[in-house]
């Protein structure tokens, strides 16, 4: 492994972070990932976060495992095998960068002197002062750029247009408490169907399509929060891939992780 020496530790393993796991993976970086005890991550298929609750999840050939203690975590990496690890704090480990991948919109406990590279996933970073580069988030000809200088852009709270839906395929929480779901990510369903609860007040979709994401069954979540996602475009061909691959999205902000790492090292050397 020629990068086998720097270790890149991920906070946050939802989809987006599982983009960059990819991309630094497959160039030859060990990566590990920390996590909540209750993953927020939609898209779960594709989520290396699954591993918490499953144990063990492949996404696109990349395998994660959950360890539990902090001294697995580099012997792990080693392997090819990305440990993640349940720690909303970073936790005591040697290693070269850390990725915010959690996508706060704002700063939380992420520093620039939390590794020698520390790069941040969209809006709420500077470059420069919170962490040493931000990699943008926003769909449009800038996405994947790194910044080594500034911010990225303002969060929108639009999402991005899919099959020609953008705000309506979103499901958000209608009031706080604790999700129960009747059906399953890649289920069809219509236009008003009834996809679950919280705390007894339904949750509905406007739109016919397919189910291409849902927090975890029981996850406990606060009114307007993202909680799934249902695809216009149903189970064909572009649909059904959005199930089960890592979107374009994903490996675009995962490829500009990787370029900020790479551009790191050679002004290192």
């Amino acid at each position: 492994m020629l990068f086998g020496d720097h270790l890149c530790l991920l906070r946050g393993g939802g989809d987006l972070g599982t983009g960059v796991a990819l991309r630094l993976h497959r160039a030859g970086f060990p990566v590990a990932v920390c996590e909540l005890e209750s993953p927020l991550a939609v898209r779960r298929t594709v989520a290396l976060s699954t591993a918490v609750t499953d144990g063990e999840t492949t996404v696109d050939g990349l395998t994660a495992r959950r360890v539990e203690r902090s001294t697995e975590v580099a012997a792990t990496a080693a392997t090819g095998v990305v440990p993640v690890l349940v720690s909303p704090e970073l936790p005591d480990l040697s290693r070269s960068v850390v990725v915010d991948a959690r996508l706060a919109k704002h700063v939380r406990d992420t520093t620039i002197g939390d590794a020698s590279l520390v790069v941040a996933l969209g809006p709420g970073f500077t470059a420069g002062s919170d962490c040493h580069a931000v990699v943008e988030t926003l769909r449009g000809p800038r996405l994947g750029r790194v910044i080594w200088e500034g911010s990225a852009a303002a969060d929108t709270g639009i999402p991005g247009v899919v099959g020609g839906q953008s705000s309506e395929r979103v499901l958000r929480a209608p009031t706080h408490g604790t999700v129960t779901w009747k059906v399953e990510i890649g289920d069809t369903v219509g236009s008003g169907d009834v996809l679950g609860q919280i705390s007894g007040v339904d949750v509905a979709t406007v739109l016919e399509g397919a189910v291409r994401g849902l927090i975890g069954d029981g996850s406990t979540v606060e009114a307007g929060m993202k909680i799934g996602d249902v695809d216009p475009r149903g189970t064909g061909t572009d649909g059904g891939a959005s199930m089960w691959e890592v979107s374009d999205k994903a490996l675009s902000v995962g490829g500009g992780v990787l370029e900020a790492v790479l551009t790191w090292l050679d002004r290192s050397s």
